[in-house]
């Protein structure tokens, strides 16, 4: 199951009544915004006992193309590594 940002929006006001929905909404938008910003500059974005996302740097090299078997040159290229806390992975893994 996927979750949608209205979705997230609706849990968060229903937690929160003393908010306002629009409220809400923008402080998502920040805090998404705020992430984004981080990982561009290179820094790490990590929500204690939650998840962490870390940019990091793929080397330039040079791989193959495995239909054709042609040699490519790959340029540099950032990729974000995901890594969940221990304390929600135990909660995952857990049976209901």
């Amino acid at each position: 199951m996927s979750v949608v940002k209205s979705d997230l929006i609706k849990e968060l006001a229903n937690n929160y009544p003393n908010f306002l929905k629009k409220d809400l909404a923008k402080l998502f938008e920040v805090t998404l915004y705020e992430i984004q910003e981080a990982l561009m500059r290179g820094e790490r974005v990590e929500l204690r006992e939650i998840f962490s996302f870390e940019p990091r740097i793929q080397k330039a090299r040079i791989s193959r193309n495995p239909k054709t078997n042609e040699k490519i040159s790959t340029p540099q290229k950032k990729t974000i590594i995901f890594k969940m806390s221990k304390v929600w992975a135990k909660r995952i893994n857990e049976k209901e």
